[in-house]
């Protein structure tokens, strides 16, 4: 079962390097700022642990947690990706483009509207794109780098334990 989790979390890894190499694309595309949600998400969640965020650095800490949060979003997404694929979850490589991207995105928006940072129900159209895109990148690539890592693992098993090997 650790396998399978394992390579859901290097898939994730690969999958959100994706999101932010066409999130700033979008970014120079557009010469739209960076999104100001993970800061505020990483503060509230700040004020509602009870810590102190030292005012020294404090913004660059806050933008630093706020990036670290969307990597951990991304790993784990990934991570209950391949759970899924543990559990016998054997979709197409579309369907499961798909569910990776549905399920980044709700990891990355359902905090964000519980907390109250951001409400997806009063995004615009352009809003609902520029969010949509980047994590669809996402699911795209982490379905697809598991997808080769299960090849290759197969490819080299029935390589090198099958029987005509010994």
């Amino acid at each position: 079962m650790l396998d399978p989790i394992l390579r859901g979390m290097a898939a994730g890894a690969a999958g959100t390097t994706a999101l932010n190499a066409v999130t700033y694309l979008d970014m120079l595309v557009r010469g739209r700022p960076a999104s100001s949600t993970p800061e505020q998400s990483v503060a509230r969640l700040a004020d509602r642990a009870h810590v102190e965020i030292p005012e020294q650095g404090r913004d660059n800490r806050v933008s630093a947690a706020g990036a670290l949060l969307g990597l951990a979003t991304g790993v784990l997404t990934g991570a209950a990706y391949g759970a899924a694929r543990a559990a016998g979850w054997r979709p197409s490589l579309p369907v499961a483009g798909a569910a990776a991207t549905l399920g980044a995105m709700v990891g990355a928006s359902a905090p964000m509207a519980v907390m109250g940072v951001s409400d997806p129900r009063e995004w615009s159209a352009t809003d609902w794109v520029a969010d949509a895109v980047p994590h669809a990148a996402y699911g795209l690539v982490t379905a697809a780098t598991y997808a080769a890592m299960a090849q290759r693992r197969r490819t080299w098993r029935s390589r090198h334990l099958s029987i005509k090997a010994w």
